[in-house]
């Protein structure tokens, strides 16, 4: 018994070195937006189109040659990949780079962190699910936190663009669903499966909004080795490692330890960009955290969500 805890311990604590690992990833997002956006003629649509059908070309190509059986699904499977195609990348990769473009790294994964928050009010919504006291109290932190770090701390007066300021809370309901629909489907599949077929429908899906849309190709080779990295360090591996630890981790403890993700893209914005956030939009992000570590959190302490059980070691 106690060989079997040690093993439950030891596999929870890699995979939520995976989750922080998958989040330093992501946290370069912002700086690749800024400076390809910054270096090139790509919008901020246009770019998320073409990350997205590069990652799916090079999955597609990848698993062609190492292992073609990983292209099948279950039909029955095929309306959660394209909902979360659709919602969880394209609809996620449009809102978040415009927010990136309008407000900035720091602030836009700020307010992103309120994911967990969305997720509750949705389930609320959607399945009836009881707001609890605790629930409302980390609500509370979450919406004083964002209230913060968007710097209106005096009613008409904005210290970003409140347009962006929806498009992070856009892109943070659409990022929520990554987490509930992958979930769902990573007992059953691979990572590299799942990451194929929802950047596929995700890339589907911004075709329609990239029609008309200037060609940026042949681009310069700085740009060039910056949509490399931006394809292969921040979106797939990045998504690969946070997939995986769904299968072994609870669906609270991957969203209480993605937040660490606030911290790396503000040191990472502040080292490559110069951004800096102040005192108050540090204290709002600290709030946000707290309020989605309440929100995941029940009373005895262990996780709760959905399908939260831990899985049998074998």
């Amino acid at each position: 018994m106690a060989l079997v805890n040690r093993k439950i311990i030891t596999s929870r604590f890699f995979n939520i070195l995976l989750v922080i690992t998958a989040t330093i990833c992501w946290s370069t997002s912002g700086i690749f937006i800024k400076l390809i956006i910054r270096q090139s003629s790509l919008s901020a649509v246009g770019l998320a189109f073409w990350r997205d059908l590069a990652t799916t070309m090079l999955l597609l190509a990848g698993m062609l040659i190492i292992k073609p059986q990983f292209l099948l699904v279950k039909k029955k499977d095929l309306p959660w990949l394209i909902g979360m195609g659709v919602i969880s990348i394209g609809v996620f990769h449009v809102f978040w780079n415009q927010s990136v473009v309008m407000i900035g790294p720091s602030v836009a994964t700020a307010v992103q962190g309120n994911t967990p928050i969305v997720v509750t009010i949705i389930a609320w919504f959607l399945f009836g699910e009881r707001i609890t006291s605790r629930k409302m109290i980390a609500m509370i932190l979450a919406a004083t936190g964002t209230i913060l770090v968007s710097g209106m701390r005096i009613v008409g007066e904005w210290k970003i663009a409140p347009i962006g300021l929806l498009f992070a809370l856009g892109s943070a309901i659409a990022y929520g669903t990554l987490t509930l629909f992958g979930k769902k489907l990573s007992s059953d599949y691979s990572p590299w499966t799942i990451m194929l077929y929802i950047f596929g429908f995700g890339t589907l899906t911004l075709f329609t909004v990239q029609l008309g849309s200037p060609d940026p190709w042949p681009a310069e080779v700085n740009v060039l080795l910056l949509f490399v990295g931006f394809v292969l360090f921040t979106t797939i591996i990045g998504f690969a490692l946070y997939t995986s630890s769904l299968k072994f981790l609870p669906a609270g403890v991957a969203a209480i330890t993605a937040t660490s993700e606030i911290f790396f893209a503000s040191l990472l914005a502040y080292i490559f960009l110069g951004e800096r956030m102040d005192m108050w939009q540090v204290i709002g992000s600290v709030l946000i955290i707290f309020g989605v570590v309440l929100v995941s959190l029940t009373k005895d302490g262990q996780t709760n969500s959905v399908n939260d059980r831990e899985p049998e070691q074998s």
